[in-house]
């Protein structure tokens, strides 16, 4: 058998290497959450530092994924993979050595990068290690429960690791994984890359790509602090536009771009991009309120809020199996309408949270019917985005899908915070003797009724966007790789 052959044999244990890979990505995300009341203790961090233990990873992650995709197209994947998973290893040993916020801030932000690199080369190397169709569809469907699972189960492992072995352990639990994948890699996965393209690397394209998307997550991250309508936010935000611009003009002069703009002639790829950026901006935040609902306004410890998320994993899992058997048989076009629905119904039921609710009138249900959504619109918005995409560009297309949800996920949560903090205000400020937990409840609720709005429109955009064309012709592709097998 040749090498190629012995790599085909053996590309479902490869799947379970990437998205073993995948998940530390995400579980870095959310991990830490539960154990910042214990890291500032043990560290001394101000309450204004805090919040940069979870923003310096989401920072470097959302500015640098771009760039990572379209490095392992022209460097290597399955190296690019690696160098990603090095990183990663050697910044969580040293995030749990950490004896100051600034050395936890910066090996948080090197996690973050070392996120961005594997990320996009992962999906990346499913992408070409698939064929496009039921196959892929089917790896893809196992990828997007780990992936979509994976925020759920950070909160859950960061309660039980932060309580059982100490806040280091929520950081450290990342080098046995980045090692044993480190080990596996040569083994399991072919080296690809664009054959046909020349290593000539885009380096003023890169830098103002990065440092735009870079500087609009660290504004959009701050706005709540900052305030919207300061000069800080303001000027953040015009000199990301300025940056992103700079990047465009670039782009359409250069030899060998870093982003062939040729690609956004695609019309699924492009919508499933939107469609993927609004599915961050309204499902995302839903982990971060749903904490706080839990422990601020129900009084559950960081355990049982933990607990209380695994009905949610369990749908999102099932659901995204579902998902990619179904967008084989129907295409991607009603599976991600539905998605977007049921995400919109979830939102509005959670937007009737009680400030005398509890876990089966007030969570259960609306979180499964959300579960339900993000399990169908991750995996179909995954599966439009690197679907009909030359395999040279198979990691700039995993690229853009990952940084759309990632940009949405910060917009989002950007947004309903401040949405959620002027109403909780409000409430306060109106009230003779007013309660926080009043004030607190009626913010959740305010901030879940704006990301069903999100959720709506990105229903509405789905019809708009993916074409029905596409979404036939993949229906169609299907049935002949599965008369040809």
């Amino acid at each position: 058998m040749t090498a190629s052959g012995e790599f085909r044999e053996k590309r479902w244990l490869a799947l379970i290497l990437l998205c073993s890979a995948q998940f530390v990505v995400v579980l870095d995300a959310s991990i830490v959450n539960v154990a910042l009341p214990t890291i500032g203790d043990a560290l001394h961090f101000s309450e204004q530092n805090l919040p940069w233990v979870v923003n310096a990873y989401v920072l470097t992650f959302g500015g640098f994924l771009l760039l990572g995709g379209r490095t392992a197209d022209l460097l290597g994947r399955r190296r690019v993979f690696m160098v990603g998973l090095g990183v990663v290893a050697v910044a969580s040993l040293a995030a749990g050595f950490s004896s100051t916020e600034g050395q936890l801030i910066a090996a948080r932000a090197a996690q973050g990068l070392g996120a961005a690199i594997i990320s996009p080369a992962a999906l990346s190397i499913v992408t070409t290690t698939f064929s496009d169709g039921a196959e892929r569809n089917r790896a893809l469907g196992v990828w997007g429960a780990v992936a979509g699972s994976g925020g759920a189960a950070g909160v859950l492992l960061g309660g039980v690791l932060t309580d059982g072995l100490g806040w280091e352990w929520v950081l450290w639990v990342n080098v046995p994984v980045s090692l044993i994948a480190l080990a596996l890699c040569p083994r399991l996965i072919a080296e690809s890359r664009a054959e046909s393209e020349t290593r000539a690397f885009d380096v003023a394209g890169a830098v103002t790509v990065t440092a735009g998307l870079s500087v609009l997550v660290y504004a959009l991250l701050d706005a709540n602090n900052a305030g919207w309508g300061s000069s800080q936010t303001i000027g953040l935000i015009a000199l990301s536009a300025a940056l992103l611009a700079a990047f465009v003009a670039i782009e359409l002069r250069a030899r060998k771009p870093l982003v062939p703009f040729s690609i956004f002639r695609i019309r699924t790829l492009t919508g499933a991009n939107v469609v993927g950026l609004l599915v961050g901006a309204s499902l995302f935040s839903m982990f971060f309120f749903i904490s706080l609902y839990m422990q601020q306004v129900l009084g559950y410890s960081a355990i049982h809020a933990g607990l209380s998320y695994l009905p949610l994993a369990l749908v999102i899992m099932a659901s995204a199996g579902i998902a990619s058997q179904l967008v084989t048989r129907l295409g991607y076009k009603p599976v991600l309408a539905a998605g977007m629905l049921f995400i919109f119904v979830g939102l509005v039921w959670f937007s009737r949270v009680s400030v005398g609710g509890g876990f089966t009138t007030d969570i259960l249900g609306p979180s499964l019917f959300a579960a339900a959504g993000l399990g169908f619109a991750f995996v179909t918005t995954t599966i439009a985005a690197v679907s009909g995409v030359e395999e040279s560009e198979a990691g700039l297309a995993s690229g853009l899908i990952n940084t759309s949800q990632q940009i949405g996920g910060a917009l989002g949560l950007a947004v309903l915070s401040t949405i959620a903090t002027s109403r909780t205000e409000d409430v306060m400020a109106a009230g003779a003797n007013p309660s926080l937990v009043k004030g607190l409840t009626e913010g959740f609720q305010s901030a879940f009724l704006g990301g069903a709005a999100i959720a709506l429109l990105g229903f509405v955009l789905t019809l708009l966007l993916i074409s029905n064309r596409d979404s036939r012709a993949h229906v169609e592709l299907g049935k002949v790789v599965t008369e040809s097998a």
